[in-house]
């Protein structure tokens, strides 16, 4: 980014935002808009007719869409947000252009904000970043502070009937809480005071990549954030300035838990918190399941502790906290007993996280998967196959559809085939079913009382209406 771009020098310019739908574009504008910036947008998704309601609420707010035909740039005083990854004959792209109208990515945007504030919370890490985004702005808000917070799932504490798309919270400028993202290396741009770094593995880029970028990001904290149960973060510890450490399995860890104090239920999870630099115990009750929540759970305490809020501040207010939307979000339970759970799950860690949640209770699990679209395949298409034939039982049944694709020119000549073949060569039950309404077919054919069905997948809002339809069709 070009470093004199500054919240400051964007101040009051009128931003358009191409793709203003998407998970990670709608809080950003939200958030830009909180901040006296003119937004409009377009969405290719919204010209297909898909997510109707979502855009009916941007236009109710505030927000001028137009079609993505490039009618919505009129001035070179407009900013264009767009991904880098938009291709240059896209109309906007080319009108702005055209007009020689400033053109920043949705990072760079968000950095530029982002790095203004007094007291700036950044959470990095392949998983669990949305999660402890969430938890955190939670304890702060129960803290009697005011966040300003960048999400991208909804967080369900701020949902209002005014505002269910509450994957932003527009607080004091001055207190930034964000997630941000390795996978485009963007997480370079980012000046926190606080870094939060939960795991690093296997996603969009190689391991010797994730370690020099979670490396800097943890060097240019002041305070680095570090979870010692991640071999490759707890690494990286000796990079920060200062730190707060947390952990399950690392006992001596700044912020650690009690190991006979943990108690698992379809529900939720209760442990014992232990401050091993005061040698305080705190009791955690948290309304959500597994144990990859509890450990989000620890770093959200931790990030809290480091911002100078108490551990029993933190630990009480995550008592009362809702969880997100497509993060293990139960959509509902049929007549006959089968669950249906929407899911976010879309890389190794996080459909490990997922699977291994469902199988600590009983019941057969039916997992369905939409991958999130051709070039991840390349990149995770074995662990992926590993991951579903490790955590997922020979009772069990994975389904998977083709890739999600909404265009473009990226290579499909690699698709779900191969996952499948592979999870079946490992001695497990998948089936490839190119089109999503079959696959629903299918699930419903296969389904019987007791089952858990999880609907995995990202990249796609329509995923949760899927999961919706198919609890409708159940027995």
């Amino acid at each position: 980014m070009d470093e004199g771009i500054t919240a400051g020098s964007l101040a009051g310019r009128p931003l358009f935002f191409c793709g203003i739908g998407g998970s990670g574009m709608l809080p950003l504008a939200q958030i830009a808009r909180g901040l006296g910036h003119p937004v409009a947008g377009s969405d290719r998704s919204r010209d297909q007719g898909r997510t109707p309601d979502k855009f009916a609420w941007l236009e109710a707010h505030g927000f001028a869409l137009h079609p993505q035909d490039g009618s919505g740039i009129t001035s070179p005083e407009q900013v264009l947000i767009a991904s880098a990854a938009i291709e240059e004959s896209v109309p906007e792209v080319a009108r702005a252009k055209a007009l020689g109208c400033l053109r920043l990515s949705r990072a760079e945007l968000l950095a530029s904000l982002f790095n203004a504030a007094d007291h700036r919370i950044a959470v990095g890490g392949t998983s669990g970043k949305s999660t402890v985004t969430g938890m955190i702005a939670w304890i702060l808000k129960e803290s009697g502070l005011d966040p300003t917070v960048m999400n991208g799932a909804v967080m369900k504490n701020f949902v209002t009937p005014d505002n269910p798309y509450a994957s932003a919270r527009i607080g004091a400028p001055g207190l930034f809480v964000s997630e941000v993202d390795e996978s485009d290396g963007s997480i370079a741009l980012y000046r926190p005071s606080i870094a939060v770094l939960l795991n690093v593995s296997l996603d969009h880029k190689s391991i010797e990549e994730l370690r020099v970028l979670f490396g800097n990001f943890v060097a240019a904290s002041q305070t680095a954030v570090i979870n010692l149960d991640s071999e490759e973060a707890a690494h990286l510890a000796n990079q920060a300035r200062r730190k707060v450490t947390f952990g399950i399995r690392a006992v001596k860890a700044d912020i650690a838990v009690e190991p006979d104090s943990i108690d698992q239920s379809p529900l939720g999870i209760r442990a014992a918190v232990l401050d091993n630099r005061r040698r305080e115990v705190f009791p955690l009750i948290l309304p959500m399941p597994g144990l990859h929540n509890l450990a989000n759970a620890l770093a959200a305490i931790a990030a809290a502790s480091a911002a100078g809020i108490g551990i029993d501040r933190a630990v009480y207010a995550l008592r009362s906290f809702a969880g997100l939307a497509r993060r293990f979000d139960v959509i509902g339970t049929s007549p006959q007993g089968i669950t249906v759970i929407d899911d976010f799950g879309h890389n190794p860690e996080k459909c490990a996280a997922t699977l291994r949640t469902l199988k600590a209770s009983e019941g057969r699990v039916i997992a369905f998967f939409q991958p999130h679209g051709y070039g991840p395949l390349r990149q995770m298409g074995h662990e992926l196959a590993a991951t579903f034939a490790r955590e997922l039982g020979p009772d069990d049944i994975t389904i998977m559809c083709d890739p999600v694709y909404f265009g473009g020119t990226v290579d499909r000549s690699e698709g779900t085939e191969r996952i499948v073949d592979l999870i079946t060569a490992a001695g497990r039950h998948a089936e490839h079913i190119p089109e999503r309404n079959a696959c629903a077919d299918r699930i419903v054919a296969l389904a019987r009382p007791g089952d858990r069905i999880v609907v995995m997948g990202a990249r796609d809002d329509t995923l949760t209406q899927f999961a919706q339809a198919l609890l409708a069709r159940l027995p």
